[in-house]
C-alpha cells in the first residue's frame, strides 16, 4: 500500500502565492516521477507539472513561469510553488505518484497512485 498525505491548499488573492506538499509513503521500490495534476469543476483533469526521479521536468502552458515543482528524494516528497496566482488556477490539486513496486524478487510493476486532492481557491 502507497500513502500520498497532500498538504498547503487554501484562498489566496489572485497575485499570491501557495506552496503544496505532498509526501509519498508506503511499499515503493523506486519512483519514476512525481506530479501535480489539477480539476477545475465541469472540466477535465489536466497536468500542472511534472518532475521525474532525474530532476527533469514539465509544466502546462498556462503555469509556465508561475508554477515551480521540486523533490526532495530523501523523503519522497514534492513540492509545487505557486507564484502570481490567478482566478483560473482555482481547482482541486491531486498528487500523483508514478513509482515500481515489488512484485516478486527482481520484478517490479509500474504503478500509479493519487492523492486525496487539496482545494486551491484564488479570488479576483
Amino acid at each position: 500500500q502507497v500513502q500520498l498525505v497532500e498538504s498547503g491548499g487554501g484562498l489566496v488573492q489572485a497575485g499570491g502565492s501557495l506552496r503544496l506538499s505532498c509526501a509519498a509513503s508506503g511499499s515503493i521500490f523506486s519512483i519514476n516521477a512525481m506530479a501535480w495534476y489539477r480539476q477545475a469543476p465541469g472540466k477535465q483533469r489536466e497536468l500542472v507539472a511534472r518532475i521525474t526521479s532525474g530532476g527533469a521536468t514539465n509544466y502546462a502552458d498556462s503555469v509556465k513561469g508561475r508554477f515551480t515543482i521540486s523533490r526532495d528524494n530523501a523523503k519522497n516528497t514534492v513540492f509545487l510553488q505557486m507564484n502570481s496566482l490567478k482566478p483560473e488556477d482555482t481547482a482541486v490539486y491531486y498528487c500523483n505518484l508514478d513509482y515500481e513496486r515489488l512484485v516478486v524478487s527482481g520484478l517490479t510493476a509500474k504503478t500509479q497512485s493519487w492523492g486525496q486532492g487539496t482545494q486551491v481557491t484564488v479570488s479576483s
